[in-house]
């Protein structure tokens, strides 16, 4: 068998890393990972993917509600492992958790993590996105070896890719996901063996990426329109984009939008309804949005969106917005 790993994740990125674990021989003693919680309107208590991942390979799983109690610490101890390997898990290790595995070869952290960006750019929670939002042409994957910071220790290895123009945050994520496992089973065994040496971060570089919430999916027409369609790209599927009418509908807009000529209106102001979608006015030209769903709705066309009276030629959309058919401020 190969070195005993104890492995912390929670979100779905972590699953193919916890699986390339596996196929490549290590000894995983100990899944850790978030406590089940109740989801959906049912309140239905929901595991987390991890952990069915973790539970349909006869791995043991350890669901504690913080790292921080004695009693905890004490269980991962107990675990042994020459290494802990971290991705996704969703919550800091304290100074006494970084502590437990022993230290490599060249003096970093035993404490590995898979982190879905190029370091130092976009540490924290939502790298993926954030990177998309940006309109990033490129990131990539980092294993880091762990500090007390948030995504600050230093880096074993990176590997980068292309954000292509069909990317949104849920391809980029899958295909980022991938690459971590991949970079993770190749980095392993150099850094046992100290022939990786890991490379401080530049923190002259360092960008970050908080945590998003749902008003994040906010479509802010002003802007240009590349910035918007880059917008709802990378808040596709979560949180997801949105605006809404004159008249108080909600309504989700999907990727992909595409350049359109306009440029008379004002910023979020409907200049067309056609067969191929509604043009909308950005700060900068206009954009062809080719789906909503307005809420409560199915998901469909502008066209029949304005069939059921949700939007029309006129209406000056945005959240607070005040402007009717026909009502809407300057611009023509």
């Amino acid at each position: 068998m190969g070195a005993r790993i104890v492995f912390m994740g929670s979100a779905s990125f972590a699953v193919p890393a916890l699986r390339a674990l596996v196929a490549s021989g290590y000894d995983v003693a100990l899944v850790v990972t978030r406590q089940d919680k109740p989801s959906g309107r049912g309140l239905e208590v929901s595991e987390t993917p991890v952990k069915k991942a973790a539970a349909a390979a006869g791995l043991p799983v350890f669901q504690p509600a913080t790292l921080r109690t004695p009693e905890v610490r004490q269980a991962l101890r107990d675990a042994r492992p020459d290494l802990m390997v971290v991705a996704a898990y969703g919550r800091i290790l304290p100074p006494e958790v970084l502590a437990i595995p022993p230290r490599l070869p060249s003096g970093a952290c035993g404490c590995l993590n898979v982190h879905g960006s190029l370091l130092p750019k976009y540490r924290g929670a939502a790298p993926i996105q954030r990177a998309v939002i940006d309109g990033e042409t490129e990131t990539g994957v980092s294993i880091m070896a762990m500090d007390e910071g948030l995504d600050t220790g230093p880096v074993i290895e990176a590997a980068a890719t292309h954000i292509r123009e069909d990317d949104t945050a849920a391809t980029l994520f899958d295909r980022l996901a991938a690459m971590g496992a991949d970079l993770l089973a190749r980095t392993i065994p150099p850094a046992l063996a100290g022939t990786a040496v890991p490379r401080p971060q530049d923190e002259t570089r360092a960008t970050l990426a908080p945590i998003l919430r749902k008003e994040a999916g906010a479509v802010d027409w002003s802007r240009s329109w590349r910035a918007v369609a880059d917008l709802v790209r990378g808040v596709e599927p979560w949180p997801g984009a949105y605006t809404l009418t004159p008249a108080g509908v909600r309504l989700r807009v999907f990727p992909f939008l595409r350049r359109a000529v306009g440029s008379l209106g004002v910023p979020g102001e409907v200049l067309a309804v056609e067969r191929d979608g509604m043009v909308v006015k950005c700060g900068e030209d206009a954009v062809l949005v080719a789906e909503v769903q307005p809420a409560g709705s199915r998901r469909m066309t502008p066209r029949e969106a304005a069939a059921g009276r949700r939007v029309a030629v006129g209406d000056v959309l945005g959240p607070g917005s005040a402007h009717g058919p026909g009502n809407h401020q300057g611009g023509k």
